[in-house]
């Protein structure tokens, strides 16, 4: 990233904490900030297609966790105050799986919400309060290819009610939908159909409103919701044609690969952003989709560039120790940090250069 012209700095009034942020003319790069226990932040709101804190656009640089049921031991307030403090990190997101879909790939894996609500309750509270402690944001991610309404809306009053009226707290209240047919019976043959696809946005419309009640009516505080779209978030174009109405603190999730997704998505995201519409990057990495391969370095940084020049913010995935590409850290890694240079992985390495 290229940033130029100065710093424009937020004095935040309570427990003597500072938040700096590293402007351009189009938006402020939030970096380091001095930690401090239950530190606050500042709210953050959408104008237009910009995220703004105290009235600035701002761009965040984050972290995600990997999925909670499969590597819970890094589910802990230390790990995300380490990656704070360590690695600079100021914006988290916590991937909780909401069914049992990750043990087709990972059969030894825990099970998702709908099958053990308190073990995912119980790791999510764990990072949310190890990101209020350091004066970070975090997403909370209802991790899932498939609709779930009313485990949703359990799972979303639950945190609501835990954490109303806290502005670290941004909701993502669908991670990935994929589509109908997928929907039906695990088959993507009406991936190609726009009217297939368009009939699917509806129906991600309408549970996306329910869970907006939902949470709304818990925390009257506007805090700032993310909604994914379909074909596991690339198709941006469907809520730019027909977006969601009657709330408007409301960004769109877009998710890319650097080594698969390049200039025809950058160009929908571009379309998308001309209609008013506003992104959020909730995933990223620089390898295929398949989390693994190459780390395909030059179409990261076209991205990087991209969402830099459009004030996009970006959440790199994950903190987990699989072993794949796309995984920060070794199975040598303490669940709690620190964490030793030889315990980084390439693209962790990579991924702490970047945020700093």
């Amino acid at each position: 990233m290229r940033w130029v012209i100065g710093f424009l700095a937020l004095i935040i009034i309570g427990e003597g904490v500072y938040l700096f942020m590293k402007g351009t003319s189009k938006s402020a790069e939030i970096t380091t900030a001095s930690t401090a226990s239950a530190a606050p932040v500042v709210r953050l709101s959408v104008s237009g297609t910009k995220l703004t804190a105290d009235g600035q656009p701002v761009r965040f640089k984050g972290i995600s966790l990997g999925w909670h049921n499969i590597w819970p031991r890094f589910y802990n307030e230390n790990c995300v105050k380490r990656l704070s403090s360590d690695w600079g990190a100021r914006m988290f997101r916590a991937a909780i799986g909401a069914d049992s879909h990750a043990k087709t790939d990972n059969p030894e894996c825990h099970d998702g919400y709908i099958d053990d609500p308190a073990f995912a309750l119980e790791h999510l509270y764990a990072a949310v309060d190890g990101a209020i402690a350091s004066g970070s944001y975090i997403l909370v991610d209802w991790h899932s290819h498939n609709l779930h309404l009313e485990a949703a809306k359990d799972f979303f009053t639950k945190v609501a009610t835990r954490y109303k009226g806290v502005p670290n707290v941004i909701y993502e209240l669908f991670n990935e939908p994929v589509s109908a047919d997928y929907e039906k019976d695990g088959t993507f043959d009406d991936l190609s159909s726009n009217e297939a696809m368009a009939a699917y946005w509806k129906e991600l419309k309408s549970y996306a409103e329910s869970l907006i009640k939902v949470i709304t009516e818990i925390d009257g505080s506007k805090p700032l919701i993310l909604m994914g779209c379909p074909c596991w978030d690339q198709r941006i174009d469907l809520p730019a044609c027909d977006p969601i109405g009657g709330y408007d603190n409301l960004m769109y999730t877009v998710h890319f690969y650097a080594a698969s997704h390049k200039d025809s998505l950058r160009e929908s995201c571009d379309k998308a952003l001309a209609a008013g519409t506003p992104i959020f990057i909730s995933e990223c990495a620089s390898c295929v989709s398949d989390g693994k391969g190459a780390m395909d370095v030059e179409s990261w940084e076209k991205w990087d560039d991209w969402a830099a020049a459009n004030g996009v913010s970006m959440i790199a995935w994950s903190i987990s120790d699989k072993d794949e590409t796309c995984s920060m850290l070794t199975k040598d890694a303490s669940s709690e940090g620190p964490w030793n240079e030889d315990v980084i992985k390439p693209w962790g390495q990579f991924v702490k250069s970047w945020i700093k």
